[in-house]
């Protein structure tokens, strides 16, 4: 049994973006808990020393999980989001959780 895959994406909105990406970053949140059987966590997380970063901590039962959430609607809504409100993705990392 594979183990589960953790990722962490860090994200960098501007001020006047930064509540229309939080939305959408919730939409992608709301919908990929509800309609995804292999994302078992998925919170959002602002800096506190850095406005503007957005950090989304997602886990998943799998790699094979990950790529469902990929191509899931509620994804496309966010990758949309990211080229229209000029959102700047600093890292994406991926992590087995132990």
């Amino acid at each position: 049994m594979s183990k589960p895959l953790v990722v962490l994406a860090e994200f960098e909105a501007q001020k006047d973006t930064l509540e229309a990406f939080l939305e959408v970053c919730r939409y992608d949140a709301v919908h990929s808990k509800a309609d995804e059987p292999g994302c078992l966590e998925f919170t959002i997380q602002c800096s506190e020393d850095e406005p503007g970063l957005v950090v989304l901590h997602e886990v998943y039962a799998g790699r094979a999980a990950f790529q469902a959430h990929e191509a899931a609607p509620h994804f496309a809504v966010f990758s949309k989001a990211l080229k229209d409100l000029k959102i700047t993705t600093r890292q994406i990392r991926f992590f087995q959780r132990q």
